[in-house]
């Protein structure tokens, strides 16, 4: 974990050979999700503890600098919470959009045990999905409108709703992963497979379809509503890569010290969650305020989900 000489922050783009960072960009999205992504999952994997104490010093910093709006997600009044790009030199506030790519940060967030903050991010992605039938590749928050308007049918929603929806089982998320499957049967489908959209306005379209559409997007989506599927019956022994490949969790790899109840329980926690499945997971009018930042009106009622 290389930081900037003058900062404590990481940039997302480095020239391996000389160490120099060649973009100041510090954020979630393109180039720098699957480090924090890997982080955590490379602790799971082989209990390594090191892993996890990186995972642990880039996440407070994540909080404590990238993070926007009121303390918790889901009590208290204030902006929704969101996570910004920032100058890696100075942390200053570099550029008022959010990538798709970020969407997958409330995975990693579910990983981590922090629903709550999971809860939040992912309400902002389905939020723009609802306003577009699709996710822009980026987003300006401030302007309310695409900085990127193509959609290449990417998977981290969809992995995000997968991941939230087995963590609390909130049918919910099963109406998110609904309607992303409408919108992509609707404005995607083509002849031969689905099609990168173009533009999220107009719904025009190219010819080609990514690979990770049916590697990621699609497994994800089977996964959500395939709940005895063998993945899900075992899924405390399996783990995803950031390219939904499924690789098993064994202790033959691991730290042995990993597998000591005892110690991990007294060295470690999880952020408590209250969990109740009988209602969405952020009241109406956090929904509302959610769906104003994508640019949905004030006529938005969550009596709609």
């Amino acid at each position: 974990l290389r930081l900037s000489k003058v900062s404590i922050f990481l940039g997302n783009v480095v020239n391996i050979q000389t160490g120099e960072w060649k973009s100041v960009i510090s954020g979630l999205g393109a180039g720098l999700d699957s480090f924090y992504e890997y982080l955590l999952k490379a602790f799971v994997l082989f209990g390594v503890e090191a892993d996890l104490r990186m995972f642990q010093e880039a996440y407070a910093l994540i909080i404590s600098q990238l993070r926007r709006g009121r303390d918790r997600c889901v009590l208290g009044e204030g902006e929704t919470p969101m996570y910004v790009n920032v100058d890696m030199r100075d942390g200053s506030l570099l550029n008022t959009w959010i990538d798709a790519l970020q969407a997958s940060f409330a995975a990693v967030q579910v990983l981590n045990g922090d629903i709550d903050e999971a809860v939040c991010i992912h309400a902002i992605y389905y939020s723009l999905w609802k306003r577009y039938d699709a996710l822009p590749e980026r987003y300006n928050w401030h302007l309310k409108i695409p900085d990127v308007y193509f959609y290449p049918l990417r998977p981290e929603l969809a992995e995000s709703t997968y991941m939230l929806y087995r963590a609390t089982q909130n049918p919910f998320y099963l109406r998110v992963g609904f309607d992303i499957l409408h919108s992509l049967n609707t404005f995607a489908r083509v002849k031969c497979g689905y099609a990168t959209v173009h533009n999220v306005v107009d719904k025009s379209l190219e010819d080609r379809m990514e690979s990770f559409f049916l590697s990621e997007t699609v497994k994800y989506l089977y996964l959500l509503f395939d709940v005895n599927n063998a993945v899900n019956r075992n899924e405390e022994r399996i783990m995803f890569t950031t390219e939904g490949h499924i690789i098993p969790i064994d202790k033959r790899i691991r730290d042995p010290v990993y597998d000591a109840p005892q110690y991990f329980s007294r060295n470690h926690s999880c952020i408590a969650f209250k969990l109740d499945r009988h209602r969405p997971p952020l009241d109406q009018s956090r929904l509302a305020q959610i769906f104003r930042l994508a640019g949905i009106g004030l006529g938005f009622s969550g009596s709609n989900f």
